[in-house]
């Protein structure tokens, strides 16, 4: 049995991958402070009746801000709009209506919501965060405005 073993364990490491070809793998992701920035540029264009959620590469918020006048529902609610908009890459309101009828079943996965208000961060296509909002004065489209503004407050740094 054990000489089966040591035949089996040899082939298996016959065609393993070389390790001397391995790399570390290297990303840009948001610091505090830009997640903070923009978190705080949306709160002053959307005002204090929203809340607003940014989510690193990995989709862990970074920041949470509650405005002092916002639902206390909306914290969770945007900070599932940035997680969606983060780990689909797109607009949480175009991913809304792309599963409405194709690809529904992923609304069934934990944290997404299919709602508009979150965007991406992106740093050319490589996409390294995502911001949210609920609450807002003028609803979704708003809120997506907002998200922006916030995007553009750090653009200069997302090169």
């Amino acid at each position: 049995m054990s000489i089966r073993v040591a035949i089996l364990a040899a082939a298996v490491l016959a065609g393993a991958p070389h390790v001397s070809h391995a790399q570390l793998i290297t990303h840009r992701d948001l610091s505090l402070k830009m997640a903070l920035s923009i978190a705080q540029s949306a709160l002053e264009v959307c005002g204090d009746t929203t809340s607003i959620a940014v989510v690193d590469r990995a989709g862990r918020v970074r920041v949470l801000l509650e405005g002092d006048n916002a639902s206390p529902h909306n914290a969770e609610l945007a900070r599932r709009k940035a997680y969606t908009a983060r780990t689909f890459r797109t607009p949480s309101s175009e991913w809304a209506k792309r599963t409405e009828t194709a690809n529904a079943g992923q609304r069934e996965l934990m944290d997404v919501i299919p709602l508009g208000g979150g965007m991406p961060i992106k740093v050319g296509e490589d996409t390294v965060g995502g911001v949210g909002l609920s609450g807002a004065v003028g609803g979704q489209p708003m809120e997506e405005k907002c998200a922006n503004a916030g995007i553009a407050s750090v653009a200069q740094h997302l090169k």
